[in-house]
């Protein structure tokens, strides 16, 4: 049974930098991608980034390019979210995806054909 666990959410302030976790368990993950997405209050989920499990290509959307940074660390199963400089709009619950034989950009283009979800972690960013 597959598992993506979050964690690492919490109330910070505007400017500072939080890392969410993503512990993966369940199967082998190579030959998929990891995305992670997020949803305000009263919006749809959107794309955040996502990463390549193997090569370790990364791909970002627009509002947080040169932020939020996505790795991996293969002997703990394990994707992180680093998010610097946080701003209020975006404080979301972040949620862990993964597709499997997909790239990391497919992940943003194609969100409903998602394989595995986690349950989310709240983030919240106040100003």
């Amino acid at each position: 049974q597959v598992q993506l666990v979050e964690s690492g959410g919490g109330l910070v302030q505007a400017g500072d930098s939080l890392r969410l976790s993503c512990a993966a368990s369940g199967r082998a993950f190579s030959s998929y991608a990891m995305g992670w997405f997020r949803q305000a209050p009263g919006k749809e989920r959107e794309f955040v980034g996502a990463i390549s499990w193997t090569g370790g290509s990364t791909y970002y959307a627009d509002s947080v390019k040169g932020r939020f940074t996505i790795s991996t660390d293969n002997a703990k199963n394990t994707v992180y979210l680093q998010m610097n400089n946080l701003k209020p709009e975006d404080t979301a619950v972040y949620y862990c995806a993964a597709r499997r034989f997909t790239t990391a950009q497919n992940m943003e283009a194609n969100m409903g054909r998602v394989e595995y979800w986690g349950k989310g972690t709240l983030v919240t960013v106040s100003s």
